[in-house]
């Protein structure tokens, strides 16, 4: 078993220490998040997931970066209203962190060493180089909103670019393979 992603130290959105441990046998769809971005809409869709698939074993967590253009400016206690009021968010919130770049969390150190190249990546890359932003190497998490699925034993399963959105059939089959799996 995989317990490497399990134990990182990490900090809940009201900054209480913990580790992703309590999630044990669930399937975790892990997501940076971004309240100033033109993805943020996925929210939403990533709400939706939650709802659906929760009782199943799903569980969507998500970690604010302010890693890509400044797009997660607020505080903690500003990202949870916002992701209340504007999209209704109940998947639990992690404390901001950084997702790429030399100050990298080691939960995504961990992440994009275990799975270092994202699936169903479409223009986005393209785009950004269009808009002068020179994305980072393939490994790197390219924009906000990549999710990285994480299995019931703690191993990564599979990663997918920001731009499949959670309601995309390739994820959802991805999700579902992993639900079907013991713990």
């Amino acid at each position: 078993m995989n317990d490497s992603v399990l134990e990182i130290p990490v900090k809940t959105i009201d900054g209480r220490p913990t580790t992703l441990d309590q999630y044990r046998g669930h399937v975790l769809l892990i997501v940076n998040v971004a309240s100033k971005c033109g993805l943020t809409p996925q929210y939403k869709q990533l709400e939706s997931l939650y709802q659906t698939k929760r009782a199943a074993g799903l569980e969507i967590l998500g970690f604010p970066a302010n890693d890509f253009m400044g797009q997660e400016p607020g505080s903690e206690a500003e990202i949870a209203t916002f992701c209340s009021t504007e999209y209704d968010v109940h998947f639990p919130l992690f404390s901001k962190i950084s997702v790429k770049g030399p100050a990298r969390h080691p939960l995504y150190n961990a992440l994009t060493h275990a799975r270092p190249e994202a699936q169903g990546e479409g223009p986005m890359r393209k785009r950004l180089t269009e808009y002068g932003i020179q994305p980072g190497a393939p490994d790197e998490v390219l924009w906000n909103f990549e999710k990285f699925l994480v299995g019931r034993d703690g191993s990564v399963a599979a990663r997918f670019a920001p731009d499949v959105a959670p309601d995309d059939p390739r994820l959802l089959a991805a999700i579902d393979r992993e639900l079907a799996k013991a713990a």
